[in-house]
């Protein structure tokens, strides 16, 4: 698409009339502005639809599983194209040129199709790489993780609202400080100031504010574990994370109650012998009063499967899926870390209960969901990777865990 350029009438007003003349140059100056002003906003508009790919073919056996890892299906899976892409012949003007230079970034969204370059890269320098030797005493979980703190609130999700900020329900934020509605994955390797250890981690990971219902004031975390772990028996076939890799685990529409014994609660957490589900509940008994020691926690498990071509889809999760009987699905063969939320805070509990962001009406606790988008250090990604879930060998934020 192309745009000509505005151009002025030729005629001049009678010399007799210099207040007309001052009008008229100024109506022109306004006219032109508003011109500029309507390219800038088409040529914005044209990034955004050129960036909204359409949804490929998906294997109707997306729920049937295998015995073994299908290496042929992963072998394609690990070479294949991009399903997905965006084609155009397009010779912009210049105006249309210079407004895109400085238009925002606009993330893009549906099937989002991996660098497939890049992801050979990791893969052959995984497959390339040495396990390290293993200390005496280190425990066989096979997995590796992220400790974080909180860092920012907004009512943004540059996964679910790219682009859009304010159009979402309050989140916060731990990991890579500079997450905004308008993150796109080279943000997060280009600005990697972190609340995570190891800083290695440059991933974003946020959840719906948690709040007081009887003061309405957040409750913000005082711990967030991230693990990377296999949940299968044995590790045959399992790959490292890509970057760029966007998921959400949970719904967030979801509004049911959430009684004692219901599955999708927040519990207390103890270090010893205690009552998961508190002493005692809220009045609208969906939250716990957590007794002693105990906090109130939260635990939510990501997929650990993925069809190896896309980095997200429309509605963020069918480019992974949950593997069963210790193998992926067909449709999503390749075998990637669980990524699991592990969340504290500080807080025990009140008979005013809580509610969350996404559901402030309900106070349930059902509308709990977490969002991940995946970026580290390349190399400490593969290392972790192989040596900890690949080794089934227990490590903390820094390598074994001794």
């Amino acid at each position: 698409m192309s745009y000509t350029s505005f151009r002025e009438p030729e005629a001049s007003p009678p010399p007799s009339r210099p207040g007309l003349l001052r009008r008229l140059a100024r109506d022109r100056r306004s006219m032109a502005a508003s011109v500029a002003a309507v390219v800038i906003v088409v040529a914005a508009a044209v990034v955004y639809l050129a960036d909204a790919a359409t949804k490929p073919e998906v294997s109707n056996a997306a729920n049937a599983l295998v015995d073994t890892p299908p290496s042929a299906a992963q072998a394609e899976a690990l070479g294949a194209s991009p399903s997905a892409s965006v084609s155009a012949s397009v010779t912009p003007s210049a105006a249309a040129t210079a407004s895109a230079a400085t238009a925002p970034k606009i993330p893009r969204t549906g099937w989002v199709p991996v660098d497939n370059t890049a992801w050979k890269a990791q893969v052959s320098a995984y497959n390339a790489l040495k396990v390290d030797p293993v200390p005496a005493g280190v425990g066989n979980l096979p997995e590796f993780r992220a400790d974080c703190q909180y860092s920012h609130s907004l009512p943004d999700d540059p996964i679910v609202a790219p682009g859009l900020p304010g159009a979402s329900h309050m989140h916060s934020f731990v990991g890579n400080k500079a997450v905004d509605a308008n993150t796109v994955a080279e943000d997060l390797t280009k600005f990697t100031a972190t609340s995570c250890k190891p800083v290695q981690d440059h991933s974003a990971y946020w959840v719906p504010t948690l709040y007081d219902n009887a003061t309405g004031k957040p409750v913000e975390t005082t711990g967030f574990r991230v693990y990377y772990r296999s949940h299968m028996s044995n590790s045959t076939g399992q790959m490292p994370m890509p970057n760029g890799l966007r998921m959400i685990t949970g719904d967030a529409k979801k509004k049911k109650p959430t009684p004692r014994g219901a599955t999708g609660q927040f519990y207390c957490a103890f270090y010893g012998p205690g009552d998961l589900d508190g002493i005692a509940r809220s009045t609208n008994g969906n939250w716990p009063i957590c007794g002693g020691d105990a906090t109130l926690h939260f635990m939510m498990q990501f997929p650990d499967c993925w069809d190896g071509k896309h980095l997200d889809s429309p509605n963020h999760k069918d480019h992974v899926a949950y593997g069963a009987g210790n193998t992926c699905p067909r449709s999503h063969p390749v075998k990637i870390p669980a990524i699991t939320f592990d969340i504290r805070y500080g807080a025990k509990g009140t008979p005013a209960g809580y509610y969350l962001s996404s559901d402030k009406e309900g106070k349930s606790a059902s509308s709990m969901h977490g969002d991940a988008f995946v970026m580290w250090d390349v190399d400490t990604m593969n290392k972790r990777t192989k040596n900890c879930v690949l080794q089934r060998r227990t490590c903390d934020n820094y390598g074994y865990q001794k």
